[in-house]
């Protein structure tokens, strides 16, 4: 019986290892498949828009009258009369009065002058009858020729310079009443006066100060490698200038009168002069007014330059070589060769290479191959869709089973 036990006992236990591990075997969940890990480098692109361009070359400056006039006194005398407009900031037009110095001296000297030509002129016709007496009686001697003196030639010369001298004292003397009036030489801005009413002033000294409202100028500073983007040099070229009136950021349009012909000592600079006509919009018509450009002003200038028939500005720091990357229809790494026109700062004008809906590849690869393969960032999205949508499947095939 014991002998029994001892072989049956392990049977019993082999048994029911046996159907333990049936049991484990049957509860034991079938191992998962790895998903496939996708390796493909992921870029960031933006999409190239070629379009005409026009080239342009920034620079700055003060905006200044291209006419300006220290005024004097002509003549000495007491100032009895002063213009309204003739105030620091106020207009006045051509030939308008600015202050009258008192002409009773000058009328009085030009009176006398008129008696002094009056009397030279009797005097003239005087000696030409005397001189026409004294040749009649020569004509009577007929064994002698009359000299130059017995004709009184001599004499009637001499009236005749007492006669110019006479009428150059009168033009002197109008020339004199005239200059008491001191008027404006051209349309222009008060800027100073140094005269009052009632003032004595002598002959020389400063009246005022005028600026020349007809035009404005502004030098422009341009680097001398920067002369190549404008047409003829900037010749005629049309100039944007941007500055502040009444703290408002306004635009007036200029044109490129001339360039200054020489480069600066101290700023290794060419300089190109704009011209703006009626800066302060005097001779205007009021329905169209315009935004006065004040002598004195701040400007900022844009000068436009070369056009360009089809061109694109790119990052500079995207370009090696004369090379960037793009990614092509194949999803793939391709370099193209481009042709730099300029560098604009941080960027750069590209004018042949590139093409209207070219993907710029505009990310950094750690290690770029040509040809190599590239994917989006909504190509990985759609690829970890799709994943997902395939594990749902698998899972759900999974409990119907």
């Amino acid at each position: 019986m014991t002998r029994k036990k001892q072989i049956i006992v392990p049977i019993v236990i082999l048994i029911a290892g046996i159907l333990l591990f049936i049991g484990f075997s049957s509860m034991k969940k079938p191992p998962e498949e790895k998903a496939k890990v996708d390796n493909t480098p992921i870029v960031a692109v933006e999409a190239i828009t070629v379009a005409p361009m026009t080239l342009h070359v920034d620079s700055y400056g003060i905006v200044t009258p291209k006419y300006e006039t220290e005024i004097v006194a002509q003549v000495s005398g007491e100032i009895v009369e002063l213009s309204e407009a003739f105030v620091r900031g106020g207009f006045v037009e051509k030939n308008q009065l600015l202050a009258r110095i008192d002409p009773s001296d000058y009328e009085a000297a030009l009176i006398d002058a008129d008696a002094n030509l009056a009397s030279a002129l009797a005097a003239l016709e005087q000696e030409r009858a005397q001189g026409q007496v004294a040749e009649e009686e020569w004509k009577r001697i007929t064994d002698a020729s009359p000299t130059e003196l017995s004709l009184r030639k001599p004499q009637l010369a001499q009236e005749l310079a007492r006669v110019k001298a006479a009428e150059a004292s009168v033009l002197r003397a109008k020339r004199n009443l005239e200059r008491t009036e001191i008027k404006a030489p051209y349309n222009a801005m008060i800027e100073d006066r140094n005269i009052g009413l009632g003032a004595f002033v002598g002959t020389g000294n400063r009246v005022g100060k005028l600026l020349g409202t007809a035009t404005a100028e502004v030098r422009l500073p341009v680097a001398d490698n920067q002369l190549q983007f404008l047409i003829n040099q900037g010749e005629n070229a049309v100039v944007n200038l941007v500055g502040t009136y009444a703290g408002i950021d306004t635009t007036w349009q200029a044109r490129i009168a001339r360039g200054e012909g020489v480069i600066d000592s101290k700023s290794r600079m060419s300089y190109l002069v704009a011209v703006i006509k009626d800066p302060y919009s005097l001779e205007s018509s009021t329905d169209g007014k315009k935004t006065p450009l004040r002598f004195g002003s701040y400007v900022n200038a844009n000068i436009l330059g070369l056009e360009l028939a089809q061109a694109t500005k790119l990052p500079r720091y995207l370009v090696v070589n004369n090379k960037v990357a793009v990614l092509d229809e194949e999803s793939k790494l391709h370099y193209v060769d481009i042709e730099i026109v300029r560098q604009d700062g941080g960027d750069v004008i590209v004018s042949n290479g590139l093409s209207t809906g070219d993907q710029l590849i505009t990310s950094a690869l750690d290690y770029p191959v040509n040809g190599m393969k590239l994917a989006l960032p909504s190509d990985k999205e759609e690829s970890i869709e799709s994943d997902d949508d395939a594990n749902t499947a698998t899972q759900i095939a999974s409990v119907k089973d």
